[in-house]
């Protein structure tokens, strides 16, 4: 049944409305606003009081990738050769280190639990993945700045990276585990068409957009440009199939570090970021299904906390080779702990190869997502205060 567009207004002014009073409650609780947008979509969800229409959950997809373009754009616009200068090297080592970290701190406990090695193993590179919107909101709403939101910044953009590559290896090791056969070289293949195709279109429009944009007012570079480059990218990297989030994350450093006549690098985009947020983590909370919860057993609470473990050790064992400073090393896993979109996507990739674990691996990382949609961004905030905000 359509809903008219009186009824379509009044459900939208409703919903950013909410953005409001969740930043009003995010200011004087110690809940930053992205769980309090989730809960309270997850009120209004079907899960409960059932009173969001269904004509926005079922367009929940496209509102997710419109947010998460917008959210790589200026991520990737936080990489600047100023910033990235004095912790590149601590970035990718950290970064890689917590990604494979994690994979093999679940992968090992997992199979100490008795899980078939197969499934300890998609597991294990599933919980690689991060959330970036989620973690750069609580930045965004706390003003953060300082080396360790630089760090935390730079983990989190290269880890969609590492999580595609460890999760395209872990499907070659687990398929002969399970008695099939598949092509090793032709998954890393796939796995090196989406970042690296990502990365290419990323340069293609960034290299122009650096050089055009920010001429017709000259220094400030428009809203309208910095949308159309935004929706442009990400519409060519879903049709390339390749992973939008890079591309336009990529782009975002691209026109960052290459358009030096500008003044400052599209900062109108965060007004309309802000919205969209609003928008996608309420109805991101209204698609969470809490009954995934009584799904995922003894093996799903083996892996909430396996991946909460694989996250602060391998973080931590990362930034101590770096020497990086103690107070960092004790809180850049906890700042870690979001998961959402990537993960979801990943699994249900591996349901598909292993139809014999569709059931498990699906209800754990659904029923996981749950949990650390809802408490990692509390844990992000209460890293970011420990670490980067006057007491």
């Amino acid at each position: 049944m359509m809903m008219s567009p009186a009824l379509i207004l009044i459900n939208l002014g409703a919903i950013f409305l909410l953005g409001i009073a969740t930043d009003f409650l995010g200011r004087r609780t110690r809940l930053p606003r992205v769980t309090l947008m989730l809960l309270f979509g997850l009120l209004i969800g079907p899960a409960f009081f059932d009173l969001i229409p269904l004509f926005f959950i079922d367009r929940f997809e496209l509102v997710a990738d419109v947010a998460l373009v917008l959210v790589g754009f200026l991520l990737g616009g936080r990489l600047t050769s100023e910033a990235m200068k004095q912790q590149a090297r601590q970035i990718v080592l950290v970064s890689l280190v917590e990604a494979s970290g994690d994979v093999v701190v679940i992968t090992v406990g997992l199979l100490l639990c008795g899980v078939d090695p197969a499934l300890a193993i998609i597991l294990g590179c599933v919980a690689a993945a991060t959330a970036p919107a989620a973690t750069m909101d609580v930045i965004s709403e706390m003003k953060a700045e300082g080396p360790f939101v630089n760090l935390l910044t730079g983990i989190v953009a290269l880890d969609d990276a590492w999580g595609l590559i460890l999760f395209s290896i872990g499907l070659a090791v687990a398929m002969p585990l399970t008695g099939g056969s598949i092509g090793y070289g032709e998954l890393m293949l796939t796995a090196l068409w989406e970042i690296g195709g990502a990365a290419l279109l990323g340069v293609a429009i960034g290299l122009p957009a650096a050089f055009l944009t920010g001429r017709l007012k000259p220094g400030q570079p428009m809203l309208t440009e910095a949308l159309g480059l935004v929706f442009l990218c990400g519409g060519l990297a879903l049709w390339l199939d390749v992973s939008f989030l890079i591309a336009s994350m990529v782009m975002g450093a691209v026109v960052a570090n290459r358009a030096h006549h500008h003044e400052y690098p599209f900062h109108a985009i965060e007004d309309v970021e802000s919205p969209i947020l609003v928008l996608f983590f309420v109805l991101a909370g209204a698609t969470l299904d809490p009954m995934a919860l009584k799904e995922i057993g003894l093996v799903g609470v083996s892996y909430l906390l396996l991946r909460a473990m694989g996250k602060v050790i391998g973080a931590w064992f990362g930034s101590r080779l770096c020497g990086i400073d103690k107070q960092i090393q004790h809180w850049i896993g906890a700042a870690l702990l979001p998961q959402a979109g990537v993960a979801i996507g990943m699994a249900l990739v591996a349901s598909n190869k292993f139809p014999q674990y569709r059931s498990q691996v699906l209800s754990i990382v659904i029923g996981s997502t749950v949990v650390f949609e809802l408490i990692g961004p509390i844990m992000t905030r209460l890293a970011i205060k420990k670490t980067s905000m006057p007491e």
